[in-house]
């Protein structure tokens, strides 16, 4: 990987780009540090002096904002809204017909998509600011701070109003920033900002963990995080690029004197079809119950039930129901996403078909077939992953945004790899000498 960036660095095109995508980058750290307007920032920083390790609730988009959301900046909101509109739009493409057709359109419809999520982006927006800025005044956002009703001091219609308008057009902003980086840098813009945002975590996280721990001055637990985080790493990149090939044949036809197909390909289906998708989706619905129980007033039977198993990252029923719904959403999205029908319609269509298999509805079957046994693996591989940091939590007093696990080891290694393959096509496509020289 290093010799990959060593080398585009050297080839003038790719320096451009990647110094383009660098300064992208800083703007992007530095908005995440520019307090709003209507906050007093001194009482913000004291809270998160106070406040637990564990930041319950909104540990997650905390963690996708770069610790900005906290902090209560422009970029507070981060990716976030945008990843929900991309997915929403995702599975309405299954839904809606009219989606569906835009999207068979080719670059076209992709670009009408897209427009789509952009006004979805900021509806989310508005509705996340509008919920940040309420928990903010109400002193919800750091339960057990002294000064956590003081954050914002001025409680006007006009000053909450501007908070909600700033932090959208932050939204606004960081959209544009990484599409930026889709057009004239490196990879694809919203995953490089999704993975500076979690990778500007690590450090703190690292330090807090070497400061809680009791051996050797905590240098015992911090190497071994760092042994386990690289295992993992190894573990993650290995079962990323695992895939089963299908083969494929192409049938031989004449069309006038010329002979066109007689070739042999393969459909690759990746272990991990589902992506990080079935852990976004398993923490957000686990919020609910207990967002809902947050908000709502008195001590009934059902509010102390959630508050004492479904809060606590460390309790059984929490580690259970979250390991089912993570199992559960890779297989809903795997059969959303990719449709074993229409990949043997399209096969038939041009005269392909996998050996041994006729084609047509048995070719569908199978495909099924090959596709729910390799899930289930990598179901389970998703739900293991996302329970490290639980056993980090018990093991070393870290949080639930444990750095080496969950969510931001399978982002950051997945844009890695991908970012990394973008850099080496692009060398390649400049360097190749081809058979003569």
């Amino acid at each position: 990987m290093l010799t990959a960036f060593a080398r585009a660095f050297k080839t003038p095109d790719l320096r451009k780009k990647l110094l383009f995508t660098l300064g992208i980058i800083v703007i992007y750290r530095i908005g995440t540090h520019v307090p709003i307007p209507g906050v007093d920032y001194t009482n913000v920083q004291q809270c998160i002096d106070q406040a637990n390790s564990n930041q319950g609730l909104f540990g997650l988009v905390n963690m996708f904002s770069g610790g900005a959301l906290l902090q209560i900046t422009i970029f507070a909101l981060g990716i976030m809204p945008y990843i929900t509109a991309s997915i929403i739009l995702q599975l309405l493409t299954v839904v809606i017909p009219r989606l569906e057709a835009l999207k068979k359109e080719g670059q076209a419809g992709t670009a009408k998509i897209t427009q789509y999520t952009r006004y979805l982006t900021i509806a989310l927006a508005i509705l996340q600011g509008t919920g940040l800025v309420a928990t903010a005044r109400t002193g919800t956002l750091f339960q057990g701070c002294s000064v956590a009703s003081e954050i914002v001091p001025d409680q006007s219609i006009f000053v909450t109003v501007t908070m909600v308008i700033t932090m959208t057009a932050g939204t606004a902003c960081v959209m544009w920033l990484g599409e930026l980086i889709t057009d004239r840098g490196i990879g694809n813009g919203m995953s490089i900002l999704m993975f500076i945002s979690i990778a500007a975590t690590f450090p703190s996280a690292l330090w807090a963990i070497k400061q809680q721990g009791d051996l050797a001055g905590g240098w015992i637990e911090f190497g071994t995080v760092i042994a386990v985080g690289l295992v993992m790493v190894g573990l993650v990149v290995f079962v990323e690029q695992a895939q089963r090939r299908i083969p494929v044949q192409y049938a031989k036809r004449m069309i006038g004197r010329r002979s066109y197909g007689g070739t042999s390909t393969y459909i690759p289906l990746k272990v991990n079809q589902a992506g990080i998708i079935p852990v976004i989706f398993a923490s957000s619905l686990l919020y609910i119950p207990a967002l809902v129980a947050q908000f709502a007033g008195g001590q009934s039977g059902w509010k102390t039930w959630i508050e004492a198993n479904l809060t606590k990252g460390d309790h059984p029923i929490y580690i259970a129901t979250y390991f089912v719904l993570i199992v559960f959403f890779a297989f809903f999205y795997v059969a959303i996403s990719f449709n074993p029908e229409e990949v043997a319609d399209n096969m038939k269509k041009y005269g392909g078909f996998i050996p041994g298999i006729r084609a047509g509805r048995p070719t569908a079957e199978y495909l099924s077939y090959v596709l729910n046994r390799i899930t289930w693996p990598g179901s389970l591989y998703l739900g293991l992953i996302a329970l490290v940091p639980t056993m980090a939590l018990v093991g070393f007093g870290a949080n639930q945004n444990f750095p080496f696990g969950g969510t931001s080891i399978l982002i950051i290694v997945g844009v890695g790899l991908e970012t990394v393959k973008q850099i080496e096509s692009q060398l390649q496509q400049r360097n190749y000498e081809g058979f003569l020289r």
